[in-house]
């Protein structure tokens, strides 16, 4: 029998393969670098997207979409930091991307870890 996190995962795997090439392999890319950047976080479905929590029955902490454009989003539930620099008190808090290179791969796996800091 599965566990409720295996069922959650499972969900997410197969909400990603019904996703058409290219942004089928992106997406499990970023998936995969979710979870390895934070393997505290349990992928789940939220409000129908693959999104990620720190267990079965918490809010989902981060979120992929796949809309017009695909989309890393932080929800509403983790403590938002102003950005400083130029972006001064503006809190980022969603990430559009078609592709994934070495430089978006790092950037993303900071975005996920500072969510779960």
């Amino acid at each position: 029998m599965l566990s409720k996190d295996e069922k959650n995962l499972s969900q997410v795997i197969d909400k990603i393969s019904k996703m058409e090439e290219p942004r089928r392999s992106v997406v499990r890319r970023v998936h995969d670098i979710i979870v390895t950047a934070a393997p505290t976080l349990k992928p789940r479905i939220w409000y129908g997207m693959p999104a990620y929590a720190k267990s079965a029955s918490t809010p989902a902490l981060v979120t992929l979409r796949n809309d017009e454009r695909l989309n890393l989003a932080i929800t509403e539930k983790p403590a938002f930091r102003p950005a400083g620099g130029v972006d001064g008190a503006l809190m980022p808090a969603a990430w559009y991307f078609e592709t994934v290179d070495e430089h978006t791969e790092k950037r993303i796996a900071e975005i996920v870890r500072s969510v779960v800091d």
